[in-house]
């Protein structure tokens, strides 16, 4: 799968360092993105443990291939190979400056060129295009050389991988946190479920010449990497596989042994006892429980903690509003959010951040029955605000609904909700970023920032007060859909759980 807008996990690390004050945003990601019952287990696609390496390291390893990736950057001239770059060709006589002149000079921004038996110590070389050494952001409203550097990293690991090395060393770039991230999300596959044999095992990469500085680099990129490709592991898993008790399994899995955290699901009844009415009303027609998972974070009941929410349909037809068959298998990617926010806990948990953080995650499936809620229906949220369900397919804006209510009785200092929310995202901005709704100026330029640094763009909508009376219902306080349709879609969709507030 691409690493792509749409399929990629929107990494929040503006919330690593958020300040106080009660504040609340949502990001809505494109739905149609891919999408654990204890089956077959997920193989954590982590980085291998750093070892500092130099380019003259003797090999009698036997069978083992040993690659290596290094920059070429784009001058006005010409171009111009990294340091490490230098001390390959230096090792070989000029013998790399000649074969990348003979292959056509520079090597373009994302390319990458394969060379054999360069040195003794590296039969394979991938020399990868980082573009210029300072770029322009421009219009494109992200950081361009980390981007460059990642993709560069994820090229040339992934030519080398291709051509069976399993031992790569790679430069790094002169940002080894996003040469890292680069590495190990472009080696990401989802093969879990296929034969062992043809199963891809991830090479071991390590950083050339490391010091104290850039080890801490390095393995900081290897443990967002590591967590992103968590998330789309679990988007990717089939919904059979996928229930929302199995989701808890897969995320408990993966949590066990971390310092400083609670892991607490929260069965039906639990929900039931709550008043969760919204919830409810969305998983009554599913065979399969709903779920409400808590983890807490270095929490102490006297915080102001970091909140943060995860919309967690593992599958959604629609319910009675069905939806149409074609493209339906990618609504097991519906739970998006969900993903986003256990990938983030496993991230500031491996990183022992020093902050406080709670992470509610409603779980449970959007399926027609005949015990399913129907359009024209009425259900109670946890506040007591009732809700006129127009439309059985708007029900990601019900799980959010009941579970931000619950979010406010942790007092927090933020609110963040991630969540495949509607398909009107799509129709306004494509692929190209997520929708950001916040009512707090403050906020929403540090999750611009970190968008910017991310590689993930983000662009903030609207929350006119014309959009909140656009859902007032005829028999309930609010309807789930707004009353001219898909007008403006997006915007009535978040502006139902502030409604319920």
């Amino acid at each position: 799968m691409m690493y792509s807008a749409r399929s990629k996990v929107l990494w929040l690390s503006a919330c690593y360092s958020i300040a106080r004050g009660s504040r609340a945003l949502s990001v809505c990601q494109p739905r149609g993105a891919r999408t654990f019952e204890k089956a077959p287990k997920i193989r954590r696609a982590e980085c291998a443990p750093i070892r500092t390496r130099s380019l003259c390291t003797s090999t009698d390893e036997g069978e083992v291939k040993r690659g290596v990736v290094i920059g070429c950057y784009e001058t006005s001239d010409g171009y111009q190979l990294s340091g490490c770059g230098q001390g390959v060709d230096g090792e070989c006589s000029g013998q790399l400056t000649q074969l990348l002149a003979s292959s056509g000079g520079k090597v373009k921004k994302g390319d990458c060129r394969l060379f054999y038996d360069v040195t003794k110590d590296h039969a394979h070389v991938a020399v990868v295009g980082v573009g210029s050494c300072d770029p322009e952001i421009g219009c494109e409203d992200i950081d361009v050389k980390r981007q460059n550097i990642r993709s560069a990293a994820a090229v040339g690991v992934k030519t080398l991988q291709k051509a069976g090395v399993t031992d790569i060393s790679i430069d790094g770039l002169g940002n080894p946190e996003a040469c890292a991230e680069g590495s190990v999300l472009g080696t990401f596959v989802f093969d879990k479920l296929k034969d062992s044999e043809k199963r891809k095992e991830p090479p071991a990469i390590t950083l050339i010449n490391s010091t104290s500085e850039s080890e801490v680099e390095w393995n900081r990129g290897c443990v967002l990497a590591s967590a992103q490709n968590f998330a789309r592991e679990l988007k990717e898993m089939p919904s059979n596989l996928l229930t929302p008790s199995l989701f808890v399994d897969a995320v408990g899995e993966r949590m066990a042994g971390r310092e400083s955290l609670e892991f607490i699901p929260r069965p039906k009844s639990w929900i039931e006892e709550k008043k969760m009415g919204a919830f409810l009303g969305v998983a009554q027609g599913a065979a399969t429980s709903p779920w409400l998972l808590e983890m807490r974070y270095n929490y102490k009941p006297e915080d102001t903690p970091i909140v943060l929410v995860g919309k967690g349909v593992t599958f959604d037809t629609g319910g009675i509003s069905i939806k149409p068959s074609a493209g339906m298998g990618l609504m097991r990617g519906d739970m998006g959010g969900a993903a986003a926010v256990a990938a983030s806990v496993y991230a500031v948990a491996q990183l022992q951040l020093p902050i406080s953080l709670v992470a509610l995650i409603p779980l449970c499936e959007n399926m027609p029955s005949g015990t399913a809620f129907k359009p024209g229906d009425v259900v109670t949220a946890m506040n007591g605000k009732t809700i006129e369900v127009d439309n059985t397919d708007a029900e990601g804006r019900l799980l959010l609904a009941d579970a931000l209510t619950y979010a406010h009785s942790f007092s927090p200092s933020t609110i963040i909700d991630l969540a495949t929310l509607t398909g009107a995202v799509d129709v306004a901005l494509g692929s190209g970023a997520a929708a950001v709704f916040t009512t707090d100026d403050d906020l929403w330029s540090e999750i611009h920032q970190a968008g910017q640094v991310t590689g993930d763009r983000v662009w903030r909508m609207p929350l006119y007060q014309q959009y909140t009376k656009q859902i007032e219902a005829r028999t309930a306080d609010i309807s789930n859909v707004g009353a001219r349709g898909r007008d403006a879609g997006a915007l009535h969709s978040r502006s139902i759980p502030q409604g319920v507030r």
